[in-house]
């Protein structure tokens, strides 16, 4: 089957997501292959690292998908991913909340992936999570953004992680490529929060965001939440909401996104929301 995959004119089949040749138990704190597992988590669960595909990589996919999403800017420098969870809500008709009502719900003000995916939960909503590390990576306490909250994070994260499963969040224990990650916003099937390092960001409108210490900007790694809303495989952009920006909407190469979440202090963090169970306006999205 001929293809397009990532930007650029291919004649070879899809390329199969990245997987893993076993799931893992163990009763000890390892660092595998896939990245970290922590202590506490590694005797009472096995993580499948060899999950099955997101999506049916048989049917075509267009050229070019996008999905309205409203955009809704942060307030403070830690909220970045409560306005992408109320950016998601509002693209998925679940109205009548605020980032101050997020913030009640979450409890918390050093937020986690896998708390955006307990909140999303919280409102019914279909969510995998894959990252490279389950639980808290306890290589991050040397960096400046973590070390703070880092002590009282880790029970509070690893336990969220035990939680997952329980109620219904599928956690996915590895990495996801690029040419995988366009071809799911591509199904249409998805909507996407990263977890990014906001130094590596390469936005036209970077100068207009505070970047001093309300922002947390300094030498080490900078956490920051995007929401990935569409993909056109000709100019090989993404279509994202920034709430640290003031713009509506904006766009962001394949090669700078990914350089941006996978850099130290991510996990490679990514969320997909499924918009399966959620009826949308068919103008709301715009297909070639």
């Amino acid at each position: 089957m001929e293809t397009l995959v990532a930007g650029r004119p291919s004649h070879r089949r899809l390329p199969r997501p990245e997987s893993y040749s076993k799931s893992i138990w163990c009763n000890c704190s390892a660092k595998l292959s896939n990245g970290w597992v922590a202590a506490s988590l590694l005797d009472c669960h096995a993580w499948n690292s060899s999950p099955s595909p997101l999506i049916d990589l048989s049917v075509p996919l267009p050229r070019s998908h996008y999905v309205q999403v409203p955009h809704v800017r942060q307030l403070c420098d830690w909220d970045c991913g409560l306005a992408c969870v109320l950016m998601v809500l509002k693209a998925l008709g679940i109205d009548g909340h605020d980032l101050k009502s997020l913030g009640k719900l979450c409890r918390t003000t050093s937020i986690w992936t896998v708390d955006l995916a307990h909140l999303l939960r919280h409102f019914s909503v279909d969510v995998a999570f894959l990252t490279v590390t389950i639980g808290a990576n306890p290589d991050f306490a040397v960096e400046t953004f973590y070390k703070e909250n880092m002590e009282e994070d880790v029970e509070r994260v690893n336990k969220l992680f035990a939680k997952a499963a329980q109620v219904g969040i599928q956690i996915q224990w590895r990495s996801i490529s690029g040419d995988e990650l366009c071809m799911l916003i591509l199904s249409g099937q998805y909507l996407a929060i990263a977890l990014v390092d906001k130094r590596k960001l390469s936005h036209p409108w970077l100068d207009e965001i505070c970047l001093g210490d309300c922002c947390g900007i300094n030498s080490g790694y900078t956490g920051h939440y995007l929401v990935i809303c569409g993909y056109d495989i000709d100019t090989d952009e993404f279509e994202i909401r920034d709430p640290a920006s003031s713009s509506g909407s904006g766009r962001i190469s394949l090669e700078a996104l990914d350089e941006a979440r996978k850099s130290f202090g991510t996990d490679e963090d990514i969320l997909f929301i499924s918009l399966h169970t959620f009826d949308q306006d068919p103008a709301s999205k715009r297909e070639a």
